[in-house]
């Protein structure tokens, strides 16, 4: 298994160059405070708006992102699938040839190291969960027979499009995050990645598993592409402004949700920038010094206007990029 042991007391250049660039966020920060008095502060006596602007326009779905998709003629046999279990799925040689192609070979830190292919396999075997096809293209097989670390997963296949997605969640001791759900394709092999970019279809799917799962609705993402690197997948979802058609909880309650998930994903960030994007990584010391003083700048700037938690939600944010974009990914070519 891959070891890393970061150590950011080391580091003086980053550092004062972090603390800069932070302050010079903080005009704009404020300058976001005095829109939110236009908008109706409750701290100001006025009603909280019924709805807001979104916090920042994601790139919609792109299929191109996929590469290589199967023909639909070569997945025509998923459809006999239909009655049977996820294990009697797992076990039939012609699927388990199909998850080849589209499940990334790379290792995986599962309790130990091992390919990611085998992680599916202690999860999906002898699960009794049947076999999902929706609207006759949708096929989702899953399984939580996972026997430690409430290990579950699945796969998605797009039947018509020839695309393919997994998903694997648990709760790692190996100094990661905890607990992560990694998603991941062997199709996508691009450097940076929200969840608004992947198939609305496939989004719908995530969300009923994870709720059927109890998997936590702000969870750390990552994805595992076809590179074979881990990235952020990046928490694109307005809690305040839910585009499933549910009702958003009181305000006060959906922006600590987006807070927290801002906080999710700049923590995730920390660590596969701090484990070169490593599949198996270990990382004892993602709050180092570095994390720890832009912090406390984020608090004390945060602290002096009228809505504190929506300019925590903002600078969280643009630290997340700044993170991601110190040492980015190659992008790969289209095809």
């Amino acid at each position: 298994m891959r070891s890393f042991r970061a150590s950011f007391c080391k580091i003086k250049l980053p550092y004062v160059l972090a603390i800069g660039t932070l302050f010079l966020m903080v005009g704009g920060v404020l300058r976001s405070h005095a829109a939110g008095r236009e908008l109706g502060n409750p701290q100001d006596g006025a009603p909280p708006p019924q709805s807001r602007a979104p916090q920042a326009s994601a790139p919609p779905f792109d299929p191109s992102i996929f590469q290589n998709p199967i023909p639909s003629d070569q997945l025509a046999f998923l459809k006999g699938f239909a009655g049977l279990t996820s294990d009697q799925a797992i076990r039939d040689k012609q699927y388990r040839k199909l998850l080849q192609r589209v499940v990334p070979n790379c290792e995986f830190h599962y309790g130990r190291d091992m390919p990611l292919f085998d992680a599916l396999d202690i999860v999906l075997k002898g699960s009794r969960q049947p076999v999902e096809i929706r609207d006759g293209r949708y096929m989702m097989v899953s399984g939580q027979s996972g026997p430690y670390l409430l290990g579950r997963g699945f796969i998605w296949i797009d039947m018509q499009d020839g695309i393919a997605l997994g998903g694997f969640y648990f709760h790692p001791t190996n100094g990661e995050p905890t607990p992560t759900v990694n998603i991941f394709s062997a199709q996508v092999k691009e450097a940076a990645l929200e969840m608004n970019q992947l198939p609305t279809a496939f989004a719908e799917d995530l969300s009923e598993w994870s709720a059927d799962e109890r998997v936590p609705s702000i969870t750390t993402r990552y994805f595992i592409t076809g590179s074979k690197k881990k990235i952020v997948l990046q928490h694109d979802e307005d809690y305040c402004a839910p585009t499933d058609g549910t009702i958003a909880p009181p305000r006060d309650v959906c922006e600590q949700m987006n807070a927290d998930a801002a906080d999710t994903d700049v923590d995730a960030a920390y660590y596969v920038d701090q484990t070169d994007h490593a599949t198996n990584a270990t990382a004892w010391m993602i709050n180092g010094p570095e994390q720890i003083a832009w912090i406390q700048v984020r608090n004390s700037t945060c602290n002096v206007g009228p809505n504190a938690l929506q300019c925590r939600i903002l600078m969280t944010r643009e630290r997340m990029r700044v993170i991601i974009n110190r040492h980015p990914l190659p992008e790969p070519p289209r095809k």
